[in-house]
């Protein structure tokens, strides 16, 4: 146990070092790259105004997205009606889709509670 923690302490030692020689040439790089979403004046009142316009543009979106949503659930609903004629190929997507589902929700479930059934930690 104590060689994997000196182990542990060398590897973040090396990441460190590693940050502190490359981490201020790739922050500059960074910065350069997205140089065209950086406000020249970061003011409160121009963080305000991108928040104002994040917000309305986000509210503005509601319509397509409440339009797609119905699109969806049409698409759904026929599916469901025509289940008799489905492939298999069809069906083997909509189980890898219930597995995919049950791996996020389940499962992430399990991980975030650090890999506990009951959630209390033994």
């Amino acid at each position: 146990m104590a060689s994997k923690l000196h182990q542990l302490k060398a590897k973040a030692a090396q990441a460190s070092q590693i940050m502190a020689n490359q981490g201020n040439a790739y922050y500059k790089q960074l910065l350069e790259q997205n140089k065209q979403y950086i406000v020249n004046q970061p003011t409160v009142e121009a963080c305000q105004e991108l928040s104002k316009k994040l917000f309305y543009t986000r509210l503005a979106s509601i319509p397509g997205r409440y339009e797609s949503f119905w699109k969806e659930l049409d698409g759904v609903k026929h599916i469901w009606r025509n289940r008799r004629e489905l492939k298999v190929e069809d069906l083997g997507i909509a189980a890898l889709f219930g597995l995919e589902l049950y791996g996020w929700f389940c499962v992430g479930e399990i991980a975030g509670r650090g890999f506990t059934i009951t959630g209390y930690y033994v």
